[in-house]
């Protein structure tokens, strides 16, 4: 009895810090992903040039992204 609960709580834990390490590379991965000069200009944003930070693209739906 003992050792099936403790096989259940090492499979929960598993569980738990898989779907979170699953979580946080989803979350990144859509956060903010950068676009080319050509991208932006083909989805009809403008270039805009930040200081110290380089360029970023403004697209018509009122967000930016980083340019690479």
């Amino acid at each position: 009895m003992r050792m099936r609960r403790v096989l259940g709580l090492a499979l929960a834990a598993a569980t738990v810090a898989g779907t979170s390490a699953v979580g946080a590379v989803g979350a990144a991965a859509a956060s903010s992903p950068n676009i080319t000069r050509d991208e932006c200009t083909a989805a009809g944003g403008q270039i805009t040039s930040r200081p110290y930070a380089g360029y970023s693209c403004a697209l018509p739906d009122g967000t930016t992204q980083p340019i690479t």
